[in-house]
């Protein structure tokens, strides 16, 4: 089948007079150490990298091998170098006491940059709801940067009709409305958006409180503080509400805060091995509540009566 004009890619000059041989070494020339100090990392890089026990073991393998897979690094108009992925394995290198950091030195655009830091960082097998948050946002940016050059004629035809936010949901395997979810997290306060990452609030109403101002939010964060408590979505649904017609005050908050939820009511919890050892055998499973009330009537009484005798 004849390919169509716009799925055909000239060769370079490169492709034409130069062997694989001479293009790898050409790639290793790319290859240097740089010393740490002269490597900045990438503004407002949306990853944590943590001291953690990955990062001790990191630290021990490039300690025994070295860095064995390159950072990539791009070089600045003022000379340093700006690092767009490999900040845990600079992390690394410099608790270990090295001095340089083996790199690869690509030359990107900023929005070419942007949208390689995210990729590479996805490959992590952890990654936190605020991490993923600020990526798309940025990575989304990046992308309507790239929609609006002239020169991008590479691009299929099928692929340019769709929006940026189309193709960050495709490319992350992530519904539209997921990936718009979590880029609202970034319209969160330090505070609340920790506690999502620790799962003490869930997605759904930390996405309603992300519509709230700062002030209110700092309002939500006391409270939570105060009583041990987060929001439900419904009452993060009723904030919002409140906060849209100019009626959110820091009592309202407090108030909404202190209706008891489903969830947090206080449940019993019984082990069903150590309870069912406790159950003669021909006690079937469907009466085993019934036996249990039963047992713990007779036990109450047992105790009212033995209470009555000591006061005796």
């Amino acid at each position: 089948m004849t390919k169509r004009k716009s799925d055909f890619t000239l060769p370079t000059f490169d492709d034409l007079f130069s062997t694989q041989e001479q293009r790898d070494e050409e790639k290793l020339a790319k290859i240097r150490d740089i010393p740490i100090t002269e490597i900045d990392d990438f503004p407002e890089h949306p990853f944590k990298v943590r001291d953690d026990e990955d990062m001790i073991q990191l630290i021990e393998s490039i300690k025994e091998r070295g860095v064995i897979t390159p950072a990539t690094v791009r070089q600045k108009e003022d000379g340093r170098y700006e690092l767009v992925s490999g900040h845990r394995r600079k992390r690394a290198s410099e608790l270990a006491g090295f001095e340089t950091l083996r790199c690869e030195v690509v030359d990107l655009t900023r929005e070419e940059a942007t949208i390689l830091m995210v990729e590479s960082n996805f490959q992590r097998s952890q990654i936190l709801p605020s991490e993923k948050a600020f990526a798309y946002k940025m990575r989304l940016e990046a992308m309507k940067k790239q929609g609006q050059r002239s020169d991008l004629t590479s691009v299929p035809v099928a692929q340019k009709s769709k929006t940026s936010r189309e193709l960050l949901a495709e490319q992350v395997g992530e519904s539209q409305d997921q990936v718009r979810r979590y880029i609202r997290l970034t319209n969160l306060v330090p505070e609340l958006l920790e506690y999502v990452d620790d799962g003490r609030i869930k997605m759904r109403p930390a996405v309603e409180l992300s519509y709230l101002d700062e002030d209110s939010q700092r309002d939500i964060v006391e409270e939570i503080d105060m009583n041990d408590a987060t929001p439900s979505h419904a009452q993060a649904i009723k904030m919002r509400k409140f906060f849209e017609d100019g009626k959110l005050t820091t009592e309202v908050i407090s108030s909404i805060m202190s209706e008891e939820k489903g969830n947090q009511k206080e449940k019993i919890v019984l082990r069903g091995e150590r309870v069912r050892k406790l159950i003669p055998k021909n006690i079937p499973i469907n009466q085993t509540e019934e036996f249990v009330c039963k047992a713990l009537e007779h036990y109450n009484k047992f105790l009212r009566n033995r209470a009555d005798r000591d006061s005796r």
